[in-house]
């Protein structure tokens, strides 16, 4: 059997986004123990609130108040915990209708076992320590045995109320990329680039992808490429990226490697940005130690005519 990588891969980024005036005033009472509902054309509460009534489609904006008491509806054992949720021993996702709302909010009940949970349940909010006006302000649930909470009168009106939220994002997987870029990647280490070619209409792709994307056939015969190309297209890059130590502006380019039928992206260096240009014969540069070119300079060769390359955009 070929052999064939594999490795554990993260991609994370905080989502950054705006509230409206409905969730804001959710938010910011949440950080001041108080939760809001808001009234929908029906008449019911709805918590969490929406902007929007879910029937009419009509703007809402009732705010109503309801108790930090409720009921469990429904739930589920979380035995194993992942990163970043609410309690980090086992727990139970419950859906809670608070006392004075009609629909049900989730969140964690901290309880011992699946044996102390039940629907009907009567549960209470467990407010975090520090507040900052997101739901996490709701540390979890907990059971509850004493009189319903008694709801205040607040609509929603706080000083310095919350305007927007930060949500990370975060996904670990673990990646292979397949015999065929495998072998390519395993090149690469060497300062080779390789591609594969289809058996059916001939060209040869790179990186290679197992098949052909145009008749869809298996590939597997390889062929060395490059290492010199041809600039097809490119864009200026004017935004710093995080985590990455590249000045801007700088120049990101398709480019057809000698020998191959589909263009690769890489990063252009050696020359000024705003001389880089369609038709420029570039190639790689290799730093110490690296798997891959750190980026294409320019070759000093006369452009390619565009007609070499015009069927590579």
């Amino acid at each position: 059997m070929p052999h064939v990588l594999k490795a554990p891969l993260t991609v994370e980024f905080p989502f950054t986004r705006s509230v409206g005036p409905v969730q804001s005033a959710f938010l910011t009472g949440l950080r001041e123990r108080v939760v809001l509902g808001v009234r929908a054309t029906d008449g019911r509460v709805l918590v969490p609130p929406a902007e929007y009534d879910p029937v009419t489609a009509e703007e809402i904006r009732d705010l109503v108040e309801v108790a930090a008491t409720g009921t469990v509806t429904t739930w589920a054992w979380n035995h194993d915990p992942r990163r970043g949720q609410p309690l980090d021993t086992p727990f139970a996702w419950v859906l809670v209708r608070l006392d004075g709302a009609d629909t049900a909010l989730l969140h964690a009940l901290d309880v011992p076992g699946p044996d102390a949970v039940r629907t009907g349940l009567r549960v209470r909010v467990r407010w975090a320590a520090e507040r900052t006006g997101a739901v996490t302000d709701i540390a979890c649930f907990e059971p509850y045995d004493g009189a319903p909470d008694r709801p205040g009168e607040s609509q929603g009106a706080f000083a310095d109320p919350v305007r927007g939220i930060v949500a990370p994002a975060r996904l670990d997987y673990t990646y292979s990329p397949g015999r065929a870029q495998t072998a390519y990647l395993d090149a690469l280490t060497a300062r080779r680039i390789v591609g594969e070619r289809c058996p059916s209409c001939r060209k040869v792709y790179v990186p290679p992808r197992g098949a052909c994307p145009t008749c869809g056939v298996a590939t597997a015969e390889q062929v060395e490429v490059g290492p010199r190309g041809t600039v097809t297209t490119f864009c200026i890059v004017n935004i710093k990226a995080k985590n990455l130590d590249i000045e801007v502006p700088y120049v990101y380019a398709h480019i057809a490697l000698d020998g191959a039928d589909l263009a690769l992206h890489a990063r252009i260096g050696g020359i000024p940005y705003d001389q880089v240009r369609m038709g420029l014969r570039v190639e790689p540069v290799w730093t110490e130690g690296a798997r891959y070119p750190e980026h294409y300079r320019p070759t000093g060769e006369p452009d390619a005519d565009y007609d070499t390359y015009k069927e590579l955009l």
